[in-house]
């Protein structure tokens, strides 16, 4: 019988891989990544505390109002325009972007290229 494994624990692997290089320190959070089937979320993230300093999601009201569907490309980048707005005005300007597993390519690179737009550097 054929063991094909699934696409999630394959992201999960390959997310624990990334996360062993990658981590947030307070002069230079994490901006971490998260698709799901109807949503897109972005957070910036504390590694040495362990809190979450700002974040965005097209589940918030005032994101998903200007959207026709949550889970496209446009949808990406407002959620990037809009996490990269909240962290310039903490003062964070430099991150270090954790794709999560996902292949940088579609939802997470309009994400990543809208948010690079908007101020933050990485």
């Amino acid at each position: 019988m054929i063991h094909k494994p699934s696409r999630g624990k394959a992201r999960e692997k390959r997310h624990y891989r990334l996360r062993r290089h990658l981590s947030g320190a307070p002069d230079r959070p994490r901006l971490a990544v998260f698709r799901s089937n109807k949503h897109i979320y972005a957070q910036i993230i504390d590694d040495k505390t362990g809190h979450t300093l700002t974040s965005a999601s097209t589940t918030e009201k005032s994101i998903a109002a200007g959207l026709e569907k949550t889970s496209n490309k446009e949808a990406a980048r407002a959620v990037g325009e809009a996490v990269a707005k909240k962290a310039i005005e903490k003062g964070i300007s430099t991150v270090v972007f954790d794709r999560a597993g996902y292949i940088y390519h579609g939802k997470v690179q309009s994400l990543a290229e809208a948010a690079r737009e908007a101020g933050l550097k990485f």
